[in-house]
């Protein structure tokens, strides 16, 4: 993770109206766009880890006292697969499968240690898993 963001785009992005990270709204902690998901983070640069659920219906409702900050979206997907990108790396090798093809999601993105990524920012550390991300993806339908 590099200068407070990343984010997560259709893995074939050629057709995006807006590629990351153009247009991207560091005032916001998740913003979306057409094909593409923008995640604010607390920390500068550090290695956070960041677990997907893809989920058939709308998952349970989480206790907000575990977590920093969350926030739920709706998108559109036109291939179902996901890049992972960075405003510090760009675009990682993993690749997030939604779905076999394209369709309207929603989904809720929850963030915990963000002080704690944001103090390490100010020193001299980067952290590796001190903000923790859990984005949980499921059809706009259900």
């Amino acid at each position: 993770m590099g200068y407070h963001a990343f984010g997560l785009q259709e893995s074939d992005d050629a057709d995006l109206p807006v590629a990351f990270p153009d247009e991207f709204d560091f005032s916001v902690f998740l913003s979306a766009h057409p094909g593409r998901l923008d995640i604010t983070s607390g920390g500068h640069t550090h290695t956070a880890t960041v677990t997907v659920e893809v989920w058939d219906a709308v998952p349970p409702a989480m206790d907000p006292a575990g977590w920093d900050e969350q926030a739920e979206a709706d998108l559109t997907f036109s291939s179902g697969q996901l890049a992972v990108w960075s405003m510090h790396t760009g675009r990682m090798d993993d690749v997030i499968t939604l779905a076999e093809s394209g369709g309207s999601w929603r989904v809720r993105v929850s963030c915990a240690g963000r002080a704690e990524a944001a103090a390490l920012s100010e020193g001299d550390g980067t952290g590796v898993g001190v903000e923790r991300y859990l984005i949980q993806f499921w059809p706009a339908n259900t």
